[in-house]
């Protein structure tokens, strides 16, 4: 996968276009940090391809919050602590 930068991607546009069909993807990355992915889609393949990459985010996302609760010890949580956490989230909205 090849990786170029913001303002490669402005300096020489019209050849990355070019390129991206043999690419396939690239990564877009800004003072060396990934901030986008350009990758090849279809007219016929586009809502299929923003619902794969969604449904990829969410997975990740998920991924994360599963991870992060193991390292606060959240996986271990009664359900006790459970309802009692979602008693106090609804009450501090209704605040």
């Amino acid at each position: 996968m090849r990786f170029l930068s913001v303002r490669e991607l402005r300096g020489r546009s019209a050849d990355i276009w070019q390129e991206l069909p043999i690419e396939r993807e690239m990564v877009v990355t800004n003072n060396g940090h990934p901030v986008a992915i350009l990758t090849t889609v279809g007219e016929s393949d586009v809502e299929e391809s923003l619902t794969a990459i969604r449904s990829a985010r969410a997975s990740v996302a998920v991924a994360q919050l599963q991870r992060r609760s193991v390292e606060r010890g959240l996986d271990k949580l009664s359900m006790d602590d459970i309802n009692a956490e979602i008693a106090e989230a609804r009450r501090s909205r209704v605040r």
